[in-house]
């Protein structure tokens, strides 16, 4: 009977940060009266409770140069709604960025950016490609989510469906990168590849495919298969999910 009361605390400060996580950052619950947060203060929250509970902005905040530090959560937040998340925000172009932080805090930016996407890329050649649906999107969502223009990439197999080489194939606007099958194919025979999966990301946020996404995929597919290199699948990133032309019978 001891241990009830506790068990009603601990039980009120979790309901306490499950509520605090969907709320704007200046409510971390360490700072009285609602203020926005200091940088310590939001790493003192993460190493109480985790850093699974750290909102967008507050990883943002953490990571601003220190000269930036003074406003902290608000600018965080401010670059988290210009940008629509954490996502968006490390992929965004330098130049626009600059219209709201430093560079060293780009740089601190294009760092975590970097990283995520060598830990999926850890992730995609520790296993054959085609075993794992869920690694080959997650290495293309880190490498083309929130990306203002489009990209196209392509992860290059061996025979066992183990990557060879990742790398970008094209940049283009906003609703277009030009790709050029006879390029993609130039690719694949020089690095060796028996098989390739295509992606590329709509800034729009909408992965819905489009008839030039169609009629480029199965020219690819067309010409790959006359040379030995198959084509396992086109992936494209929008804001959220990613769609598959394997899974929508599109290939």
């Amino acid at each position: 009977m001891s241990a009830f009361p506790a068990l009603i605390a601990f039980a009120a400060e979790t309901a306490t940060v499950l509520e605090t996580t969907a709320k704007p950052c200046p409510f971390t619950p360490e700072t009285p009266g609602g203020r926005a947060p200091s940088r310590q203060e939001v790493l003192d929250f993460a190493a109480r409770f985790g850093v699974d509970v750290m909102q967008d902005a507050e990883i943002l905040q953490v990571h601003l140069a220190q000269d930036e530090r003074t406003e902290g959560c608000e600018l965080a937040a401010r670059l988290v709604e210009r940008f629509g998340g954490l996502a968006g925000v490390l992929a965004a172009d330098r130049a626009e960025l600059r219209r709201h932080v430093g560079e060293a805090t780009i740089l601190n930016f294009k760092i975590l950016r970097e990283a995520a996407g060598r830990v999926s890329l850890a992730a995609l050649s520790a296993r054959p490609v085609m075993s794992s649906f869920g690694a080959v999107a997650a290495f293309f969502q880190a490498k083309l989510r929130g990306l203002p223009r489009e990209e196209i990439w392509a992860a290059f197999l061996d025979r066992k469906n183990q990557l060879i080489l990742a790398e970008a194939l094209g940049k283009g606007t906003v609703d277009h990168a030009p790709v050029y099958v006879r390029e993609v194919l130039r690719r694949a025979l020089e690095t060796g590849a028996s098989a390739l999966v295509l992606a590329h990301n709509h800034p729009s946020g909408d992965p819905t495919p489009s008839k030039p996404d169609i009629e480029m995929t199965r020219a690819v597919a067309s010409a790959g298969k006359a040379l030995g290199v198959l084509v396992h699948d086109h992936l494209i990133v929008g804001a959220e999910t990613v769609a598959s032309f394997r899974t929508l019978g599109l290939l």
